[in-house]
């Protein structure tokens, strides 16, 4: 039996090795090519053997046809709202579709399954046909409106299951000491609700921060471009493409998803419902 667990334990290792290396060994190829000299990936290794800051440089040095610093703020922008208003509407949904009975419920909840399994890319003519009728084409609050609708449905699936944990008792002695639906919704499911509310932050956020599809869709002038618009055309250029200050935006991406992740990672542990019950 021991060795047993011996064999089955070195096979699990060895499968969480391979893991790590698929998922950081291109993460290293982009670190080190942001710091090697040149525009080329032929010539890039890991470890540069000149590193440089120059592509660092490149991104903010006010060019033209490099708004860096613009695409950075504009992706900013919409992944924030779209991160608030997320939160805002899948929270309300969830709510009513936890504890509510209505006429139409399961149909819902059966509409919001369907419409995960729709490809987004399906919808791109309508959505560009409706931006152009709006007169809202490179309009980000659109985009904003965009992203918010297409992440509600999965969502609400998420935080209904998290919220059908929660005893509904607790609901109900709320109620006794006189306590309405939107108190109760405030002051004792949202708290409860904390570890799923940073999941639904987390998806609200990195999901506009790093599309392109949807985007690309909508915005068409250099000044409204977010950042994988405008890092696409670093390297869409046959003639003038280059791999190395793409990789140097490309790991620039990455630092406000590190900081989001950082400030709501103490609310992805589970727990906070027993310790509600307990009270």
């Amino acid at each position: 039996m021991k060795t047993k667990k011996s064999f089955g334990l070195f096979i699990s290792y060895t499968i969480l090795a391979f893991m790590m290396v698929i998922i950081i060994y291109p993460l290293l190829w982009t670190v080190g090519a942001s710091f090697n000299p040149g525009n080329s990936l032929i010539s890039t290794s890991i470890i540069p053997k000149n590193p440089t800051l120059d592509h660092y440089r490149e991104l903010f040095a006010g060019k033209e046809s490099l708004q860096y610093g613009h695409w950075y703020l504009n992706s900013l922008k919409i992944s924030l709202f779209t991160m608030l208003g997320t939160i805002v509407s899948v929270s309300f949904t969830a709510y009513a579709f936890s504890r509510f009975r209505f006429k139409g419920r399961k149909n819902a909840l059966t509409l919001f399954l369907l419409l995960q399994m729709i490809p987004q890319f399906s919808a791109l003519i309508a959505l560009f046909v409706l931006a152009q009728i709006l007169g809202m084409m490179n309009s980000h609050w659109l985009l904003i409106l965009l992203y918010i609708g297409g992440q509600i449905p999965m969502n609400t699936y998420l935080m209904k299951g998290y919220m059908d944990s929660i005893p509904i008792d607790l609901d109900e002695s709320a109620k006794i000491d006189g306590a309405s639906n939107t108190r109760i919704f405030l002051r004792i499911i949202m708290p409860l609700s904390r570890p799923m509310v940073a999941v639904v932050a987390m998806n609200g956020f990195t999901g506009p921060l790093g599309d392109f599809v949807l985007s690309s869709t909508i915005l068409r002038s250099p000044e409204a471009y977010t950042l994988p618009i405008g890092l696409y055309n670093l390297v869409n250029d046959v003639m003038g493409a280059s791999y190395t200050t793409f990789a140097a935006g490309a790991i620039l991406i990455s630092i406000p998803i590190a900081i989001i992740f950082i400030l709501l990672q103490k609310n992805f542990v589970s727990g906070l419902t027993a310790g509600g019950t307990k009270g």
